[in-house]
Parts: structure tokens; sequence; C-alpha cells
């Protein structure tokens, strides 16, 4: 007994509770990846189609951007991002040395190898109980990182503890240990999920770092060329306006195909940072005496790299906005230029007009003249005519007398037809 429903009201709802953390109990053993996609959605379902039909889980519909399900032999969580899929694959349990056998065991080999998309994380994690007796950092340093450097804290309220070397292994995964201080499955859970995630979203971050460092060049040769070109600009004759000109349209060209090109990557970058410290936030870290925390390990080697690409997307929008003020003050100019060269046209065509107009006029008086002349002649003959009829006429006077009138009566003709004309016009 309610109005119709809004048809993204179900959809909209359901949004806040996708991708939902996993319950975990110590002992456990998680390996997890994150393939960067290409964008085959049709691949990457084909591929989790495929794993289900193998160990007969619940089918996942084409459309879906996550699923979780209990495989048999192992736990599989998978979900689709925009830039990325990962996979995450649990197995309950942990051995003595458990980083030797990774959850990702259970899976079949040949299906991971045929994975579509570009391994850009891959992790091992295991949640143990806390033992009783504190672990000592070199040992834990020893036997589960190859002795590097540690970097970790307790976290949740000091209800976990967790260690990790952010360092890509033999087997080409890295590495995460987790003790369990008495946290509920669904508290483990969130917190493998926020410690998976820091790394997965510093990583994405991090891969606007290269497109800084490429285009770092470029803006300084434009740059160079800018200062040159706008240098020129201030001696610059009427002749040389269009050449410089050309040359700044083609540089807004190549400045606008780059930051079209490196938008979305420093976009992105910008993006995935805040999530990385977000997730650092909900830590809720602790110091362990002698270690790095997640958030100073990544404040010292994530934070100068996002700063450089910001610095370079900052530096490439202000080169776009100042190479775009110089071609308007170019253009401006050239406008004034051809302002010039137009008003010395029209002056020109003016002059040309008056010389006609007095051409004309001399033309026309010329033209009275030979009018006048033909019609006395003709009136000459006319009296001759008449002398030879028998009448007393002397032609000579008669032509004499004619003369002004003739001369009158075409002037009068041709004012009338200028006036007719400038009437119809």
């Amino acid at each position: 007994m309610i109005p119709a429903e809004h048809p993204q009201r179900r959809i909209l709802n359901d949004e806040v509770h996708a991708r939902p953390p996993e319950a975990l109990k110590a002992p456990m053993r998680l390996s997890y990846l994150v393939l960067f996609s290409a964008g085959d959605k049709i691949a990457e379902y084909a591929a989790l189609a495929d794993l289900i039909a193998r160990f007969g889980g619940p089918a996942a519909a084409p459309e879906q951007a996550h699923y979780s399900a209990d495989l048999g032999p192992f736990r599989l969580k998978w979900e689709r991002h925009t830039e990325f899929v990962r996979y995450t694959f649990i197995v309950n349990g942990a051995e003595a040395t458990p980083f030797a056998d990774p959850a990702l065991n259970a899976v079949p080999k040949d299906w991971v190898t045929q994975l579509p998309g570009q391994i850009i994380v891959a992790t091992h994690a295991v949640l143990l109980p806390a033992p009783r007796k504190k672990r000592e950092q070199e040992n834990i340093a020893e036997m589960y990182f190859a002795g590097n450097p540690l970097i970790g804290s307790q976290i949740s309220g000091a209800k976990g503890t967790a260690w990790t070397d952010f360092r890509i292994h033999a087997d080409g995964f890295g590495r995460l240990l987790v003790d369990d201080h008495g946290m509920t499955p669904r508290q483990a859970g969130r917190l493998i999920q926020r410690l998976l995630e820091v790394d997965t979203y510093r990583i994405m971050a991090l891969l606007a770092f290269p497109v800084a460092r490429q285009l770092s060049p470029f803006l300084a040769q434009t740059e160079r060329e800018l200062l040159e070109i706008i240098a020129r600009m201030q001696t610059a004759g009427e002749d040389d306006e269009p050449m410089l000109l050309d040359r700044l349209t083609r540089l807004e060209s190549q400045i606008e195909n780059r930051h079209t090109d490196t938008l979305f990557r420093f976009s992105a970058a910008n993006a995935y940072d805040d999530l990385v410290q977000q997730r650092i936030e909900e830590l809720r870290e602790q110091r362990i005496e002698g270690l790095q925390t997640f958030r100073e390990f990544n404040d010292r080697r994530l934070a100068p790299a996002i700063a450089t690409c910001r610095a370079v997307s900052s530096r490439q929008t202000a080169l776009s906005e100042r190479v775009a003020r110089a071609t308007v003050l170019l253009s401006t100019r050239v406008n004034v230029t051809r302002e010039k060269q137009n008003q010395a046209v029209l002056k020109s065509m003016d002059r040309r007009a008056n010389l006609q107009l007095r051409l004309q006029q001399t033309v026309e008086g010329l033209s009275l003249a030979a009018i006048t002349y033909y019609i006395v002649g003709l009136t000459g003959y006319a009296a001759k005519g008449v002398k030879a009829m028998g009448f007393h006429v002397d032609p000579d006077i008669v032509m004499g007398a004619a003369i002004p009138i003739v001369a009158g009566l075409v002037a009068i003709g041709l004012r009338r037809f200028h006036r007719s004309l400038s009437k119809s016009e």
C-alpha cells in the first residue's frame, strides 16, 4: 500500500551492502590476487564461471560485481572494480610454516595461469591466534619475511597485530601476518580486508607516478618553447605573426592531447590515495616499539609520489592555461593587423572609386559634345533640304542657332537620367 518504487531504489539500497568482508577465524590462510583489467568483462566472468563449475558452487550472474561462496577446498571471494578484478582464496587452518603452503595451492594451477589480466598485487596472508609468549621482531622477520625490515603495529584497539615487509618474495607474492588477540570473525574479516586494500590502493595510486616522470621532460620542453614564442611576440613584425600563431596552435594541440591522455590516471591516483588514507585511519594503529607503522610507511613512500603527481598535473594545467592566454593575445594582435590591412584596402578602393567617378564625369562631358555635334549635323542636313525645296534658309545660321538649344536639351536629359537612377537605387 505504497506508491510505485523508483527503478533504482533496491539497487542503490543494496549497494551499501555490496562486497561485505568475510567472517574469518584464526587460524586461517588467504591468497589475494589483484589483476589489472583490460575491461573484458566477458573473459572475467568466463573465468569465474569456469572455477565455480569445477567445484559445483552456486552460479554467478554475468552482471554481478561481487561473488562469495564456499567451494569446498577453499572459500572464494571475487570482486570486479573499475580498473581491476580481485580474487581472495581462503583456507582454514595453518601449518607450522604457513607461507610454505598458501591457500592458492588449493586452486587448480591451470585455471590460475589462464586468468585474464595482469597481476598488479599478489599477497599471501595468514591469520593466527596470538601466541602466549610475545613474538620477537627478529624471529618474525627471519621466519616469515626473509630477514627484511618489518612494518607493523597493533590495530583495532590492540585486538590484532599485523606485520608485513611490503616486498615481493621469490614466489612473486607479498606476505602479511596477523595475530588475533580476541577479535570477532567479522572484525577479523574487516581488518584483513583493510590491510589488503591498503596495499592494493597504494599500488593503484602509484600507477600515476611513472606517467608523471615521463611527462616532466615534455612539460619542460613545452615551457621553453612557449617562453621563446612569447619573447618573439614582443619584437615580431606583421609578417611573423601568422607563423607564431601556427606554432602556438600546434603547441596547444600537443598539450591538450597529453592532458587528455593523463587526466584519468592523475584523477584516479588522487582517489586511490584518499582510499589508502581512509583505510589506514580505520586500522586504529598503535605503535610497536622499533617498527614503522602502516601510516608512517605510506606517508614516507606514497605521499611524495602522490605529491609529485599532483604537482605535474597542476603544472600541466597551468601550462595549458598559459598557452591559451598567449594564443588569445596573439590572435587579437593578428586580428588588429588584419583590420589595419582591411582599412588600407578600403581606402584604396575609395580612391579608385573617386577616380572612376571623375573619369565617368569626363566621359559624360565628351558624350554631351559628341551628341550635340551629331544632332546639330542632322539639323544642318535638314536645313539644306529645306533650302533645296526653294525656301530661303541659311543652313549655317540654323546650325549655329541649334548648338546651344541642342546642348541644353541634351544636358537636361542626362540630368534627368541620373536622377531616375538615384531614385531607383
